[in-house]
């Protein structure tokens, strides 16, 4: 079976084919961009321990708060993408496996979880995305059922 949960213009995870027991087409979509542009196979087991973790993360609350209230989204991840101490580790997100590893990726809560991202592969499918910062803003708990639907799916359907 194949499914999508959450929506493209926030967040949303949709699972496509089974390639083999631990392998299936899963592509990710944040502010309406899909962030699996390069590699949309993903392995299963490690993907689901991701996405259980992150889930259980955000439903507690357990990332941190936004870090400055004077500067925009854009700015935020900027200042992450200049620093050089593991100051911007502690906001790291979506550190998935190879499926994402052409965005970086950062969250924070305010109201919401704000999830902020670029494209940082020169060979983008998008050429006018690359270096443009991307925001989506999604409910924690929204976020946290549409990675627990998805993984309840993606752990249903595994053989082996």
């Amino acid at each position: 079976m194949t499914g999508r949960f959450g929506t493209r213009d926030t967040f949303a995870v949709e699972v496509g084919e089974i390639l083999s027991p631990n392998l299936r087409v899963v592509d990710l979509w944040a502010a309406g961009k899909k962030l699996t542009t390069h590699d949309n196979v993903a392995y299963v087991p490690s993907l689901c321990h991701s996405m259980q973790t992150a889930a259980a993360e955000v439903r507690q609350r357990a990332i941190r708060p936004r870090p400055s209230r004077e500067r925009s989204p854009e700015e935020i991840f900027r200042q992450f993408e200049a620093d050089e101490t593991d100051f911007r580790e502690r906001y790291w997100f979506l550190q998935w496996s190879e499926i994402v590893d052409n965005v970086s990726c950062y969250a924070y809560l305010d109201d919401h979880l704000v999830i902020v991202f670029a494209f940082r592969r020169a060979d983008h499918p998008f050429p006018e995305d690359v270096g443009k910062v991307f925001v989506a803003r999604i409910p924690p708990d929204e976020f946290a059922a549409t990675l627990e639907q998805a993984t309840d799916l993606l752990g249903d359907e595994r053989v082996g």
